[in-house]
């Protein structure tokens, strides 16, 4: 489902536009304040009271509401958007934590895993990808350090970055030459409520001033869209200092 009556659509205002995925809370919401001051921002997630209420706080933004494992849902989402100016990038933020070791995880658990975090990314890419031809955009995926160095106890979301990392470094071999910039964003641990989730697990505290800020993530994903034409942020690990 698509609401854009809150904000102008991207094709009458003279911003690029960008749609965000997890766009209401964490990285998501830090990487969406960052662009608003320059981009028309197309807010995802499931949640549309709180991607309106969201929207209403920017300049120019418009809500993207749907079940990322839906695929007709967010194939119709998709049709429903005015994108027949392009897409200047898609960053994909929404993901899950999968906690557990090998021996401990179900298969329930690395299909999750994989679903959200790699088949999800690739099919929203996928159906995205003629508007982002057309304006010659970036895709931003916002991975994680346990895609660089598998984590012991958690098998099936180390896995399933791994496998998201080798899904960036095939979509940009496959669109360079289509002028698509693909962007593989690896940030350490990150003051947000999955690192409180992850920390609750591990049985340790939450200590923020040791986390990276999610602002901080925000701004090399606006390095990454907004860099000149004649260059690509490939990838880059990002680490708390």
């Amino acid at each position: 489902m698509n609401d854009s009556s809150q904000n102008p659509a991207p094709t009458s205002t003279s911003r690029p536009a960008v749609l965000i995925t997890g766009a209401n809370r964490g990285i998501g919401r830090a990487v969406a304040e960052d662009l608003a001051r320059d981009h028309h921002l197309i807010l995802g997630g499931r949640d549309e009271q709180a991607l309106t209420q969201l929207a209403a706080q920017f300049p120019s933004a418009e809500v993207f509401v749907a079940e990322l494992t839906d695929y007709a849902a967010v194939a119709a989402a998709v049709d429903a958007l005015h994108l027949s100016a392009g897409l200047a990038g898609v960053v994909h933020s929404a993901g899950i934590l999968a906690n557990g070791t090998v021996e401990e995880s179900a298969p329930e658990q690395w299909t999750e895993s994989f679903e959200i975090n790699v088949v999800a990314v690739a099919e929203l890419t996928r159906v995205l990808l003629p508007a982002l031809r057309r304006a010659r955009g970036t895709v931003v995926m916002i991975n994680s350090g346990s895609g660089i160095n598998a984590v012991r106890t958690r098998g099936a979301y180390s896995a399933s970055k791994f496998a998201m990392r080798g899904l960036a470094d095939s979509l940009r071999a496959e669109e360079r030459d289509n002028g698509v910039r693909v962007s593989s964003i690896h940030p350490g641990r990150v003051a947000t409520d999955m690192q409180r989730q992850l920390r609750s697990f591990e049985g340790g505290e939450y200590q923020e001033e040791n986390y990276l800020q999610p602002t901080s993530v925000a701004a090399a994903v606006g390095l990454a869209l907004r860099l000149p034409e004649d260059a690509s942020l490939e990838s880059v690990s990002i680490r708390p200092r």
